[in-house]
């Protein structure tokens, strides 16, 4: 069940763009919390591992969807109730 409702949520990512400009520009979200996000995109980013290597057609994209998706869970769940109810994410 966990698998299907991340793969619906990374199915609308694109609405999520909005809310991650208002997360990093709002002075609600503390500023660790944007620090700790920004650093493990950029940590995975730049980690010269991956999970399932990008050179097997589509299953080696899967890993940076599922970190990508991780992510963005954690900062919604951080965000402030306002933000939630702006971007109707509750």
């Amino acid at each position: 069940m966990k698998f299907l409702k991340r793969f619906a949520f990374i199915l609308r990512f694109w609405k999520f763009i909005p809310f991650i400009f208002a997360f990093f520009k709002s002075k609600e979200v503390k500023l660790h919390y944007k620090l700790l996000c920004v650093l493990t995109i950029l940590t995975y980013g730049f980690f010269p591992f991956d999970l399932i290597h990008d050179y097997i057609p589509v299953a080696g994209v899967i890993d940076d969807v599922v970190i990508t998706a991780f992510v963005l869970e954690r900062m919604i769940k951080i965000a402030p109730q306002s933000l939630k109810d702006k971007y109707k994410l509750t």
